[in-house]
């Protein structure tokens, strides 16, 4: 990546909005960023603009920064974990649905709307032409956003735009694997890795009444745990974690649920290890491979699933629970940055000497 003093100044200059101009930052590939010059969004008559308060920093950000050269037609505003205010909306959208004013979140995908997939609010699994905004649509990266009115859900009084940007992926994506695996409040769950998705699972189980183990090899990211109602601690690079997990359950037979958020081939076959006989595995972390001993799956008669995102319905369902349970989903950011710091803000991201982090607009 391009950190020069330079380049920094050089896009700083580069975000100045003139008229009814607006600058987005857009990944190049490589390593690369930049903001480009984009005319403000108009609504169609079925979509609406948002303005954009908060915009959060999300891991894959990473996966699309650092992927190969981009070619011009891949280009797109980043950002997929918008919340801000209803700014226009266009001639065919009910007030019933959505008004100008309205504080919202955006589910940050669009797809065929005439699939199954679609129908049920999973257009993150559209069987046709799947849009992702931030990854192959304009993201949430700039001071406006426009997208179709169906992808609004009302943020409650209660959140913060902060709190709903996280709940637009990190933490949605947490709530949604919860509820895939349907933990009870008389189980115990091992969360393997303590990022903003790890740290969510690990805040959620316990509001769900759950025994957690959080497992990460960052004592920053465990005492951050700890902070968010972990009832034990473990350093897989201090302790061995399937002998540490089967000491802390009954009889030593394991947990009845794991969750792994790292993305880490080990990682993910310690929390198929440490799940009990009829036990479940959530793999949440993307790419990568796994490989493991079928037999421990089926003799042991254990369930793998994975776990991609969340629908639209889950995503307002995770909100209200917030908002009823008063969790402080907004302590999962660790620093707050202007659009123009987005160049040192992704190099501290990537560097790992920040954890989940999200861009404030005024």
């Amino acid at each position: 990546m391009e950190r020069g003093v330079p380049f920094r100044k050089r896009l700083r200059i580069l975000f100045v909005v003139e008229g009814n101009r607006m600058k987005g930052l857009v990944f190049l590939g490589e390593g690369k960023m930049e903001f480009r010059d984009y005319a403000d969004p108009v609504p169609g008559p079925d979509e609406v603009v948002v303005r954009i308060k908060a915009s959060g920093m999300c891991g894959s950000d990473l996966n699309h920064l650092n992927e190969p050269k981009r070619r011009e037609d891949q280009i797109v505003i980043e950002g997929h974990e918008p919340c801000g205010v209803i700014a226009e909306v266009g001639s065919a959208v009910r007030a019933s649905e959505v008004k100008i004013g309205d504080r919202v979140m955006v589910y940050h995908y669009d797809g065929c709307r005439t699939c199954p997939n679609c129908r049920s609010g999973w257009m993150q699994n559209c069987d046709h032409d799947r849009i992702a905004f931030g990854g192959n649509g304009h993201g949430a990266h700039a001071q406006f956003m426009k997208v179709p009115a169906h992808t609004i859900i009302k943020l409650p009084d209660e959140l913060t735009f902060k709190a709903g940007a996280a709940v637009g992926c990190g933490s949605g994506t947490a709530y949604a694997a919860l509820k895939r695996i349907n933990l009870l409040a008389d189980e115990t769950i091992a969360v393997f890795g303590q990022g903003p998705v790890g740290l969510s699972c690990t805040m959620f189980a316990k509001a769900f009444g759950a025994r957690v183990i959080a497992l990460d090899v960052g004592e920053e990211r465990l005492q951050m745990a700890r902070d968010f109602g972990a009832d034990f601690t473990i350093n897989p690079l201090k302790d061995d974690p399937v002998a540490a997990i089967r000491d802390l359950t009954r009889g030593g037979l394991g947990v009845e649920k794991a969750v792994e958020c790292s993305s880490n081939p080990i990682a993910r076959q310690q929390a198929m290890k440490v799940v009990r006989q009829w036990g479940t595995t959530c793999l949440v972390g993307v790419h990568g491979g796994m490989e493991f001993e079928c037999n421990e799956l089926i003799s042991k008669q254990k369930s793998l699933v994975g776990s991609l995102t969340f629908s639209k319905n889950i995503q307002d369902e995770c909100a209200q629970f917030v908002a009823e349970r008063g969790l402080n989903v907004d302590a999962l950011f660790t620093h707050e940055f202007s659009l123009d710091q987005a160049v040192e803000a992704y190099a501290l991201f990537e560097q790992r000497k920040i954890g989940k982090g999200v861009f404030i607009f005024n």
